[in-house]
């Protein structure tokens, strides 16, 4: 027969695996997709639907990020932030792109299409496969990066706070006059931690607040590919 005690010490044993494989778990790689995207841009709707349609896969860390360039066509964009412009801005260059387009998917920094042809994103999600940088995790206040390789000597580290799901935007004016466009996992927010220069490393996380789910991202500097992600 088995006592109490004995007992006891398989259910401790039992949490504390269980415990360790929801922390690998968490630790995973991610493949990192970002949909540039605007409520004043009539070509979008497609690829906001083609993001939807891939938010909850296994692995796939999926963001909206809303620009603010079309806003002169009439309606101004809900979500948009000039920072959001900015890190579409800083993709083009490194992408063979000569300026922002909408809408335009990135995938893990490094590849990118229009996004708005059936399957168009979930055929470049699977051409390119997860980030292969240092493992990430977020627990108890803190960002921690484990040892690894990073190119040019640094990486930056990326805080995203992002609105997990789909949300329905109704738009009164502009290209998209009379329609109700929706949106999945809407970023809010974007602000650098700091740097990762290859060694094992600990930043301090920002409580979230308002609701909003927490991203990091660590990127090469400049539009560079995302080396390695985690999301809670």
């Amino acid at each position: 027969m088995t006592g109490p005690k004995t007992t006891l010490g398989k259910v401790l044993l039992a949490g504390a695996a269980l415990a360790a494989t929801l922390g690998a778990a968490s630790a995973q790689p991610l493949t990192v997709v970002e949909l540039f995207t605007s409520q004043g841009c009539s070509s979008c709707p497609p690829a906001n639907a083609n993001l939807i349609k891939v938010k909850d896969q296994p692995g796939v860390l999926a963001l909206s990020f809303n620009v603010t360039y079309w806003d002169y066509l009439g309606w101004k964009d809900t979500f948009g932030r000039q920072e959001f412009t900015q890190r579409q801005v800083n993709y083009e260059p490194p992408l063979g792109h000569d300026g922002p387009f909408t809408p335009q998917v990135v995938v893990n920094g490094s590849r990118d299409a229009v996004g708005a042809a059936p399957g168009e994103i979930q055929n470049l999600i699977t051409a390119i496969g997860r980030t292969q940088g240092p493992d990430v995790s977020l627990a108890g206040g803190k960002v921690t990066i484990g040892a690894g390789k990073a190119p040019g000597g640094a990486a930056d580290v990326w805080l995203v706070r992002y609105h997990r799901g789909v949300v329905e935007v109704p738009v009164s004016r502009g290209e998209n006059t009379g329609r109700t466009l929706p949106h999945a996992n809407v970023v809010h927010s974007l602000e650098r931690l700091g740097r990762w220069n290859g060694k094992a490393a600990t930043l301090p996380l920002p409580a979230a607040t308002g609701g909003l789910s927490t991203a990091v991202l660590v990127q090469t500097p400049g539009g560079g590919p995302i080396l390695a992600a985690a999301a809670n």
